[in-house]
C-alpha cells in the first residue's frame, strides 16, 4: 500500500510538465535546464510607409509618426532677406532678433532647420532703404540661431560669389551653422545616427543655364556619404503661382531641374526665389516644393521708386510664406505640413490668422493640383 501511495504522489508531481501545448505550471520553472535560453518577444515589423500623394499630404488620414528612434523632422522656410528696410528697422530698434521672435519657438522645434539666406551678412553693411544690392548686419546671425537654423543655403542671386559669400559663410560657420554653396561640396548633418546631406543650386543667374553634369555629380556624391539628400534650388519666375522660367534671368525650367535632382538621387527638393507661395509636386514618390514665399523680407511697405510694377512687388502674396515641416521615417519622407506666416507693417513675421491660413493652404493645394494635371500626374 505504501509503495502504491508513493507512486501516486510521484505521478501528481510530474503531471504539470505535460500540460497541453508543452506548457508548464509556474512551479515547474525551477526544474528548467539552466542552459535553456530565455524566451524572446518577436519584434514588431517596421511599417511600410504609403506612397506620397497630394491628397495624403494636404489631407492626411493617419497621424504623423512620433517614434524618436525612427523619426526625424526638418523645417524649411521661405526666403530670409534681412536687408534693406528689415535691416533699417532692426538697426533702429537695436534688435536683430525682432523679425523672427513671434515664430521662433515653432521654427526651432525640429531636428533640422534649413533656410535660404538671400543676403550677405557683413560687418560694414550700412542700412539703406532702397536698391537691389542687399546686405544685412552681422548681428542677424543671432536671429538665425534663435530659429534653430542648422543649415543655410547661400546658392542664390543676392549672396554674390566672392568675398561677400566667403565672409558670410565664415560668420555662419563660426556660429555653428553649416553652409551649402552653389553646386559645392555637400554639407552633412548627423541627426541621431541618420546623416542628412544638403546641396545648393542657384538657377537665377542672368546668364548660362545650370551645369547639369556638375549638379548630378554633387547629388551622387551626397548620396554616397549620407542617408538622406536634400537639394535646395533658387529658381524660376518671380510673382507667379506656377513654376516657370524667367527668360534672361532664370533660364532653367524649375520642373525639369527638380526632376533631374530626384533622378540623380535626391530624396527631396526645396525651392525658393519666386517670393510667392507656389504648389508642390510628387514626382516618382518624392516631394518637390517649388517656393515657400517670403519668410523675412521688406516686400510690405511699397514704394513707387522701384518701378511701375511696385503693386505686384508688394502685395499680400509677397507678405506671405509657409513654414514647412517635413517628417522622415528613417530615410523616407512620410509626411509634411505647412504653417502660413504674414509679415506685418513693422516688418515682423507673424503667424497668419485662421482665415488667412486656410486661404493660403487652399491656394497652395490648388496650384499643386493644377501642376499635377499639366504634368499628367495623379492628383489623389
Amino acid at each position: 500500500m505504501r509503495r502504491l501511495l508513493s507512486l501516486l504522489i510521484l505521478a501528481v508531481i510530474a503531471a504539470p510538465a505535460c500540460l497541453p501545448g508543452g506548457q508548464s505550471s509556474a512551479g515547474s520553472a525551477a526544474t528548467s535546464s539552466p542552459s535553456s535560453p530565455p524566451p524572446t518577444a518577436t519584434p514588431s515589423p517596421t511599417p511600410s510607409p504609403a506612397a506620397l500623394t497630394l491628397s495624403g499630404l494636404f489631407h492626411p488620414a493617419a497621424p504623423v509618426p512620433q517614434d524618436p528612434a525612427h523619426v526625424r523632422t526638418m523645417i524649411a522656410t521661405g526666403d530670409v532677406i534681412p536687408a534693406r528696410l528689415v535691416n533699417v528697422a532692426a538697426s533702429q530698434r537695436r534688435d536683430f532678433l525682432f523679425p523672427f521672435r513671434p515664430t521662433a519657438d515653432y521654427v526651432r522645434n525640429a531636428d533640422l532647420t534649413f533656410i535660404n539666406l538671400e543676403s550677405p551678412l557683413l560687418p560694414a553693411c550700412q542700412p539703406q532703404s532702397t536698391g537691389m544690392v542687399f546686405c544685412g548686419d552681422v548681428r542677424f546671425v543671432d536671429g538665425l540661431k534663435l530659429i534653430g537654423t542648422k543649415v543655410v543655403n547661400l546658392a542664390n542671386n543676392h549672396v554674390y560669389a566672392g568675398p561677400d559669400t566667403e565672409r558670410t559663410k565664415a560668420l555662419l560657420e563660426q556660429n555653428g551653422i553649416k553652409v551649402a554653396t552653389n553646386i559645392g561640396a555637400p554639407v552633412v548633418v548627423d541627426v541621431r545616427g541618420l546623416k542628412f546631406a544638403f546641396v545648393g543650386c542657384n538657377a537665377v543667374t542672368g546668364g548660362p543655364p545650370v551645369d547639369r553634369k556638375a549638379l548630378q555629380a554633387d547629388i551622387q556624391l551626397a548620396k554616397q556619404i549620407a542617408d538622406v539628400v536634400i537639394v535646395q534650388f533658387h529658381w524660376g519666375h518671380e510673382y507667379v503661382r506656377q513654376p516657370e522660367t524667367a527668360p534672361g534671368v532664370a533660364p532653367d525650367d524649375p520642373i525639369e531641374l527638380g526632376h533631374l535632382a530626384i533622378d540623380a538621387g535626391a530624396d527631396m527638393v526645396v525651392g525658393n526665389h519666386p517670393h510667392w507661395v507656389q504648389g508642390l509636386e510628387v514626382y516618382k514618390d518624392h516631394l518637390i516644393t517649388y517656393a515657400h514665399g517670403n519668410y523675412v523680407f521688406d516686400q510690405v511697405n511699397c514704394f513707387p521708386s522701384i518701378g511701375s510694377d511696385y503693386r505686384t512687388y508688394c502685395s499680400d502674396d509677397t507678405r506671405t510664406s509657409v513654414v514647412g515641416t517635413y517628417t522622415f521615417y528613417d530615410k523616407r519622407l512620410v509626411a509634411a505640413s505647412w504653417k502660413p506666416t504674414f509679415i506685418d507693417t513693422s516688418l515682423q513675421t507673424q503667424w497668419a490668422d485662421p482665415a488667412r491660413s486656410q486661404q493660403v493652404l487652399k491656394t497652395m493645394e490648388d496650384a499643386s493640383l493644377e501642376l499635377a494635371r499639366k504634368q499628367g500626374e495623379p492628383t489623389n
